[in-house]
C-alpha cells in the first residue's frame, strides 16, 4: 500500500487560486493526469495534470524539473499515459512530488511561475480525450450487495452463486467502445425475447441501464505465466477513474446463457477523463471488507495481513440523472444513487491477483472494472433501483422511470473525504442517451 508523504499534507496550498477552493475536485493534494487538447483544435493530445480549474502541460513543466521527476515527465511526450503507466512507482512518485513543489504556494523564491502560468489551460477551454490506449478491459462483480440483488431478481431461490465468496468473478469485455465523459451513447439494437413470446425479435433496447463503477488502470504489467502476488498487486495499479458500464438488460437477458455478456455490454463504456493516482488515494485507505462468520476461508493467494488491514479505498460514488425536460426547465440533475467502494467484498489488490493467478499477462493501460458499486440502501444500477422494471421512480417534474429513455443524461461523480486529509475528487463521468 502507498505511504503518506509531503504531497498529502492537508495544509498545502497552490498559487493556482482555484485549487484552494474547498469544493474543488483538484486541489494540490490530488494532481490527477489526463490527456487534452484545445477545444475545437483537432490537434494532438497532450498529457496534463489537473490543478483547480486549470490543466498544467506536463511536458512544458518538465523544463522546470530535474532528476527523476524530469525523467518521468519526459515519458509524457506522447498522446497517452501508457509510457508513464509502465514506468512504475518510483517514477510516479518522483513526478508527483516534482509537480507538487512547482505548484505549491510558499515554494522556492525562484520558482518559475511565469513560465508555468503560460503552460496552464482552463479546463473550460479544453477537450478531454481517453487518457490511455486501453488494450484490454475486464469487468468484475466485486459488490456482494449487487451480486445478491441481481441474483434475487434472476434466481429468487438461489440468489448468490456458490463460487461468489471464493473468488472475484469477471468477464473479458471490449476496449474499443470506450468514450470519455461528454461523449453521447446511442441506444443499441439487438435480439430480444419479449415476455411470453415464442421467438425473439430484433429491436432497439427497451431496458437501457447504467452501472456505476470504479475503473482501475494497470501500470507495469507482468510476463505471461507469472502471476502477481497479492501484496505486490498495487505496484501494478497506476490509478482510478469513474466508469459507467452501460448495459442493455433485455438484450443481455436473452443472450447471456451459456457464455455470459456480449452485445448487452459491448456497445459503450464511459469514463471520467482524469486518472487519480493510487498515491493520491493513500489518505483514504481502509480495512478490507469484513467477511461474515461462516464465509469460506480465503485461499492463500487471495489473503494477506496487509490487504486485510488496508486493502479498502474509501471512494464515494454518486449517480445523477437529468431528462431532456429537466434540462429545458433548468432543473438540476437528480441524485439517484450513492455508495462507497470501501464496502466492496473484494479489494483492488484481490482483483489483480485473481486476474493473473492463471498466468494471464496484464499490460500498461489495461482497465479493470470493479463491477456495480451498490450498498444496502442505495444502488448503482437501475436494474436494482427499479427491481428489473417492477418499480418506478420519479424525477423532479413528475416524470417516471424504470430504465433510461432517449434524451436522459447520466452523470457519475467520485470523491474522497477523511479526517485530517484534503478532500479530493475523481471528476465527472457524463453521457446523454441518443436514439437508436
Amino acid at each position: 500500500m502507498t505511504n503518506l508523504n509531503e504531497t498529502h499534507d492537508p495544509a498545502l496550498t497552490s498559487w493556482v487560486e482555484s485549487a484552494n477552493a474547498p469544493e474543488t475536485d483538484f486541489p494540490i493534494q490530488n494532481l490527477p493526469y489526463g490527456v487534452y487538447r484545445k477545444a475545437g483544435s483537432g490537434g494532438p493530445g497532450r498529457v496534463g495534470v489537473a490543478i483547480g480549474d486549470r490543466i498544467l502541460d506536463v511536458t512544458a513543466a518538465a523544463a522546470e524539473m530535474s532528476g527523476a521527476a524530469k525523467d518521468a515527465a519526459g515519458l509524457c511526450n506522447g498522446e497517452t499515459l501508457n509510457e508513464l503507466m509502465a514506468a512504475g512507482n518510483g517514477a510516479w512518485s518522483a513526478l508527483r512530488a516534482g509537480l507538487s513543489r512547482l505548484l505549491r504556494e510558499g515554494g522556492p523564491a525562484d520558482a518559475p511561475r511565469d513560465a508555468l502560468r503560460g503552460a496552464l489551460t482552463a479546463q473550460a477551454d479544453a477537450e478531454m480525450l481517453v487518457p490511455a490506449n486501453i488494450g484490454d478491459f475486464s469487468d468484475f462483480w466485486a459488490s456482494l450487495v449487487h451480486a445478491t440483488n441481481a441474483g434475487k431478481i434472476n434466481r429468487p431461490d438461489n440468489p448468490l452463486l456458490p463460487n461468489y465468496k471464493h473468488l472475484p468473478i469477471a468477464y473479458h469485455a471490449r476496449s474499443s467502445s470506450f468514450g470519455v465523459s461528454g461523449t453521447a451513447v446511442r441506444r443499441p439494437e439487438g435480439q430480444v425475447k419479449p415476455p411470453g413470446a415464442d421467438s425473439p425479435v430484433f429491436r432497439p433496447c427497451a431496458r437501457l441501464d447504467y452501472e456505476m463503477e470504479l475503473g482501475l488502470y494497470v501500470g507495469p504489467g507482468n510476463d505471461i505465466g507469472s502471476p502477481i502476488a497479492l501484496d505486490d498487486a498495487e505496484k501494478h495499479l497506476f490509478g482510478v477513474c469513474v466508469l459507467n458500464d452501460w448495459s442493455a438488460r433485455d438484450i443481455q437477458a436473452w443472450e447471456y446463457v451459456p457464455l455470459g455478456p456480449f452485445q448487452g455490454k459491448n456497445f459503450a463504456n464511459t469514463i471520467s477523463p482524469w486518472v487519480v493516482t493510487m498515491e493520491a488515494l493513500a489518505p483514504f485507505r481502509t480495512p478490507a471488507y469484513e467477511r461474515a462468520a461462516g464465509d469460506p476461508a480465503l485461499m492463500p493467494y487471495l489473503a494477506s495481513d496487509a490487504n486485510a488491514a488496508a486493502g479498502g479505498i474509501d471512494v464515494r460514488l454518486e449517480v445523477l440523472m437529468s431528462s431532456a425536460k429537466m434540462r429545458a426547465a433548468g432543473t438540476p440533475p437528480a441524485l439517484i444513487g450513492a455508495s462507497r467502494f470501501k464496502d466492496m467484498y473484494w479489494t483492488a489488490a484481490q482483483l489483480v491477483a485473481q486476474h493473473t493467478a492463471s498466468g494471464c499477462n496484464l499490460r500498461p493501460g489495461d482497465l479493470l472494472g470493479s463491477g456495480t458499486v451498490s450498498d444496502e440502501e442505495s444502488f448503482g444500477s437501475l436494474l436494482e433501483t427499479s427491481w428489473a422494471g417492477s418499480r418506478t421512480f420519479t424525477l423532479p417534474g413528475g416524470e417516471e422511470r424504470t430504465f433510461l429513455e432517449d434524451g436522459d443524461e447520466v452523470i457519475m461523480r467520485g470523491y474522497c473525504e477523511a479526517d485530517g486529509a484534503r478532500r479530493i475528487g475523481l471528476g465527472e463521468c457524463r453521457a446523454e442517451v441518443l436514439p437508436s
